[in-house]
Parts: structure tokens; sequence; C-alpha cells
């Protein structure tokens, strides 16, 4: 059961961004609004993708704001 936790992997990726108006509220810095897409694979085939949008920080990247 343990080897199959490393066979499952997520990756998550920013397509394009757009600044907007805000601060982030753990660091202070920028804001902006990016694409994202998140795809999840089983042994290196991806097999399941799904594109959001969030409002992420500039400098820190944390996710302050997800719209799925």
């Amino acid at each position: 059961m343990v080897f199959f936790c490393f066979l499952v992997d997520q990756t998550r990726e920013v397509s394009t961004t757009k600044p907007a108006a805000g601060t982030c509220s753990r660091c202070g810095g920028g804001a902006s609004v990016a694409d994202m897409k998140t795809s999840t694979r089983f042994c290196y085939i991806p097999f399941y993708s799904k594109s959001w949008r969030a409002i992420i920080c500039t400098f820190c990247g944390a996710i302050l704001k997800s719209y799925r």
C-alpha cells in the first residue's frame, strides 16, 4: 500500500496571470489573478485535468481565493 502513494501525483501550473487589486494577508505582497491547471497522474500518465481561476500572491505564491 505504501508503494501506491508514489505512483500517484498531482501537479499544479499557472498558465496566465493578470494583476489584481489588493495585498496578501500573509506577507503583504501584491495579488494577481491566475488561470491554473491541475493534472493528476498515475504512473506518469495524466488521467484527470481541471482548469480553474485563483487569486494568488505574487511574492509568496499563496492561494488567497480560488474559483473552482
